[in-house]
């Protein structure tokens, strides 16, 4: 048996990791290895981030430089650094015709940008004479991060248990129900909802499309009831949907967007929230009012520079169009395991990620489905993630069709080892 770890591991049971870690030695393009040498197709590129692949030495060598000249520095007050200016910019170019007037407030990641716009959403209305505006509304199955307040707005129960006190002025609807969020609505009262978070596509709650029209739908409610309307793309964004910010696939205008994961690949912590002029209106012009919230590291200039890095490859090696290939692919291969053995549903068609979701009976005597098949396609060199009922890919757009194809093999075989193993489906 292995040594016990020290490392407290994320999102992790430790009874069972503390002697049993899988060590992730070095990457590649769309593989990796573990400490034992065997290589593995990323099917999940790390936490759906490293969209440009592993070992990219442009993002090291961008890194690298700005740390020899300036690594780190705040941008608290007036202080401001070269790379986070100049990447400000780019996104917000990114946002033009999208989030009206776009401004840029950088963090160290998703949870961060949740945070942030939730604050933002309160300090806003409270600013413009409306401070009964407090409301935040999420969906189930919803994930917003596991701050304070993206803890509260995300609608997965199990992230919540055991958690004390959640805030009071949240609630859920269901994730694909216009008329849920309409009725929430008049149930809170409309003069009193502050902002509506939704994800474009539901990521770490199972990975699900929503309805045709649904998120223009939540956008025309929130317009109507003088809300305002936040787009977690910290999935989305970046070519996961082949376009570079998640929302312009849908073709909505958000009041903000929040974003992580794809602006550096996952190769160092950077994420933030775009937020349109409108809200920053109060804050930006006159004299102005304070917005006190921010980290330490927010602006970090390695990391936007690596940001910079990152989005060069994307831009120069057409990674948005592979987004969109990729998604063809992905529910070509996936779409055969439709009715095969143990699988109840498979979610493709949403861009360059799919889940298989296994049979509700069976689900229902042995919940351990998803890990089971995870363990078994790791076997088989494919690392994919467990998601509530599903096992999910969301690969580097790097990846290959054979790539794909390989991991839609060794996902049937899994799902088929383990309903062997159960005798069950």
């Amino acid at each position: 048996m292995a040594a016990d770890t020290r490392f407290w591991h994320p999102f992790a049971l430790m009874a069972q990791v503390r002697s049993n870690e899988f060590i992730i030695t070095r990457g590649d393009g769309a593989y990796v290895w573990d400490s034992d040498g065997k290589r593995y197709f990323d099917a999940t590129a790390s936490l759906w981030c490293v969209l440009v692949g592993h070992g990219r030495d442009e993002i090291v060598d961008a890194a690298a430089a700005q740390m020899r000249e300036l690594a780190s520095y705040s941008a608290f007050g007036a202080f401001a650094t070269t790379p986070a200016v100049t990447l400000a910019e780019r996104v917000a170019g990114y946002a033009d015709g999208i989030v009206e007037d776009p401004r840029v407030f950088f963090g160290l990641g998703g949870g961060d940008a949740i945070d942030t716009a939730a604050k933002l959403a309160r300090r806003y209305f409270h600013a413009i004479g409306q401070p009964e505006r407090m409301h935040l509304i999420g969906r189930t199955q919803g994930y917003h991060g596991t701050h304070g307040l993206g803890t509260s707005i995300g609608g997965i129960p199990v992230n919540q248990e055991g958690m004390g006190p959640l805030d009071p002025s949240t609630s859920h609807v269901a994730w694909d129900d216009l008329g849920a969020l309409e009725a929430e609505f008049e149930r809170v009262g409309p003069d009193r909802v502050a902002a509506v978070f939704a994800e474009p596509v539901i990521g770490a709650g199972g990975v699900h499309r929503v309805p045709a029209s649904y998120l223009q739908g939540v956008q025309e409610l929130c317009r109507r009831h003088g809300a305002l309307f936040i787009a977690d793309c910290v999935i989305a964004a970046f070519g996961r949907m082949g376009t570079m910010l998640g929302v312009d696939r849908f073709g909505l205008q958000p009041d903000m967007i929040t974003f992580a994961k794809g602006i550096t690949s996952g190769y160092l912590p950077l994420g933030g929230v775009v937020i349109g002029g409108n809200v920053a209106a109060p804050f930006w012009e006159g004299d102005g009012l304070w917005f006190r919230h921010g980290q330490t590291y927010s602006g970090h200039p390695t990391a936007c520079a690596a940001a910079h890095a990152n989005l060069d490859i994307l831009e120069s090696d057409g990674l948005l169009d592979r987004g969109i290939e990729l998604e063809q692919e992905i529910t070509t291969a996936f779409d055969t395991l439709t009715g095969a053995r143990l699988v109840g549903d498979v979610r493709t068609g949403i861009g360059a990620l799919a889940a298989v979701a296994f049979d509700k009976a069976a689900l229902a005597e042995h919940p351990d489905i998803p890990m089971r098949v995870f363990a078994q396609a790791k076997a088989r060199g494919v690392l994919t993630r467990a998601l509530g009922d599903a096992v999910a890919i969301s690969p580097a757009l790097v990846a290959t069709r054979e790539d794909i194809e390989h991991a839609a093999t060794a996902i049937g075989e899994a799902a088929a080892a383990v309903a062997a193993d159960l005798g069950v489906g």
